[in-house]
């Protein structure tokens, strides 16, 4: 009969053996990975030739303590030798200093002293309990002490072996049970195989094993010897290294499927520096120098430099013109004093509006650098040849990158977070426009539904919010704010043209995408978690 390999090496094993063999002692016998001679076990007793038996065992091996403590004496052994020598009596302050034993390990030395009958604690002081004429058989090894000497010679004992020896295992056990990391317990099971009558009358008929490949080869076709071979199947089932592939952190990964997103409905990327100045930051978007979301509680100001310098002046005075007394653009303002050096003030960028408020300002064919050194840097963009009339051509534009706020953090909130801003220029751009454009970028990002309510924004007039529904969280989360750019923003820039705007959070979106219970997971995850995230959702 022809058998396959690793079957035919099984039982001719069990056969030149003639007795009961452990499947591990099988494994180190024919050098086989163990899942392997299992599974040929399993089928030769499928089959009646041998037949398997189980019986769970105990196995003890040293931990970590277990191996300190080994080869050199307990604490408490060292702390008698002490009362020894103070003559029966110590103040507990003192021990330490007379050996080499910590504070600490002393006091958790005290229940194991009194639990051996050795010493006892009197208010401040040691006492020694054993009769010093019979020290020598008080103070003979321990249960706990001759197990840790018999695993450091071992390595790992099955509890029978130890007990057959006469080794008081239970007593041992019973002692280290409050000494975590001292000796591992684990229950094992042990598989033993034997030959059936069954299995010896088919090694006596005679058996043959037959070639098992893992794969087809040039030579096993050229020789026609494919036909003698038998193709080893893959069992997916049985237990496989894990790898762990390098791949990018989820949110990095939402933060490129974002901008690729908005790639493909046809925005142009822009950036912006994260230290801005407060002129872009606030005051080109209409917010006054008196709002609270510019008082420090709020926002983080660079100390160096103290200050940025501004574009050219003439945006500068037609921004000023605004906030006092609304310029040109029809308003009233805020009636107030601006004040230039405000204006100028470094801060980490709040949102990156501020960076749509400079796309907006090239748009119109305006230079948005300094032309100097500030906090900015040089950042000098060109103008847009032909596009000083207002903005005549229509504009897709959008940034992604990290804000910062002084945000008291829990679920949903973090002093430093990311936004996704983006701007349409458009003359026939409505609200409709902008909720379509929404609910469109969310579609692609695999949430279609959106809800969008009325809402208020300093710089843009109608607002509206922008929520999704959170699953783990039953409720709705806010996303973000959007509407059109009021005059007071575009009119200094000379933007005549209507222009929607939106800033939308990406770590919320990135909760929901990953199903966090809060934004501190993202930042702040195992390693579990970074391997088996899915590179996509289904």
């Amino acid at each position: 009969m022809e058998l396959p390999a690793i079957q035919y090496e099984v039982l001719q094993t069990l056969s030149i053996r003639q007795r009961p063999v452990g499947v591990l002692e099988l494994v180190a016998e024919l050098r086989r990975d163990q899942s392997q001679v299992m599974a040929a076990c399993t089928l030769l007793e499928a089959a009646g030739y041998i037949s398997l038996r189980q019986r769970p065992y105990q196995e003890l091996r040293l931990g970590p303590q277990g191996q300190e403590f080994a080869s050199r004496p307990l604490p408490e052994r060292l702390i008698v030798d002490v009362l020894i020598k103070a003559g029966g009596r110590c103040p507990i302050t003192e021990i330490p200093a007379r050996c080499t034993l910590t504070a600490e390990q002393v006091g958790q030395s005290l229940r194991y002293l009194a639990q051996r009958g050795w010493a006892r604690k009197e208010k401040d002081m040691l006492v020694l309990l054993l009769d010093p004429a019979q020290l020598e058989q008080q103070l003979a090894p321990q249960p706990d002490e001759q197990l840790l000497r018999a695993l450091a010679d071992r390595g790992a004992a099955w509890r029978d072996e130890l007990e057959a020896q006469g080794l008081p295992v239970e007593a041992a056990l019973a002692l280290l049970s409050g000494r975590r990391g001292f000796v591992i317990v684990k229950e094992r099971t042990e598989r033993t195989a034997a030959l059936t009558d069954a299995g010896r009358q088919l090694i006596a008929a005679g058996i043959t094993a037959r070639r098992q490949v893992t794969q087809l080869t040039p030579e096993l076709l050229a020789d026609g010897s494919w036909r003698r071979v038998e193709l080893q199947p893959y069992d997916v089932r049985l237990a496989a290294r894990k790898v762990w592939p390098g791949k990018d952190h989820p949110f990095q990964r939402t933060l490129d499927r974002v901008r690729r997103v908005f790639l493909e409905m046809g925005f142009e990327e822009i950036t912006s520096p994260w230290v801005e100045s407060s002129f872009w930051d606030f005051d080109a978007l209409f917010q006054p120098q008196d709002h609270p979301a510019r008082d420090l509680q709020d926002t983080f100001y660079v100390k160096r430099p103290d200050r940025c310098r501004l574009p050219d002046d003439e945006l500068v005075e037609r921004v000023r013109r605004t906030h006092e007394d609304g310029g040109d653009t029809g308003s009233t303002g805020w009636q107030y004093r601006w004040n230039r050096e405000l204006a100028a003030r470094p801060v980490l960028r709040t949102h990156t509006t501020a960076a749509t408020i400079r796309a907006l300002a090239r748009h119109a064919g305006l230079a948005v650098g300094d032309g100097g050194r500030s906090a900015e840097g040089s950042f000098l963009v060109e103008l847009v040849p032909g596009q000083t009339s207002g903005g005549a051509r229509p504009g897709k534009y959008f940034a992604v990158g990290p804000v910062f706020r002084r945000e008291t953090a829990d679920f949903k909130h973090l002093p430093v977070f990311h936004q996704v801003d983006g701007i349409i220029v458009d003359p026939h751009a409505s609200l409709c426009t902008l909720i379509g454009t929404l609910k469109a970028f969310y579609a692609k990002m695999g949430f279609p539904k959106v809800k969008v309510t009325p809402s208020f924004f300093p710089y843009t007039e109608p607002s509206a919010e922008v929520h999704l529904y959170m699953e783990s969280r039953g409720q709705w989360v806010e996303m973000g704010g959007s509407g059109l750019f009021r005059p007071e923003v575009t009119g200094p820039l000379g933007i005549k043209d209507r222009v929607l705007a939106w800033g939308l959070g990406l770590e919320r979106l990135a909760m929901m995408i990953h199903n966090l219970e809060n934004i501190g997971q993202l930042y702040f995850p195992t390693m579990p978690w970074l391997r088996e995230t899915p590179l996509c959702r289904s």
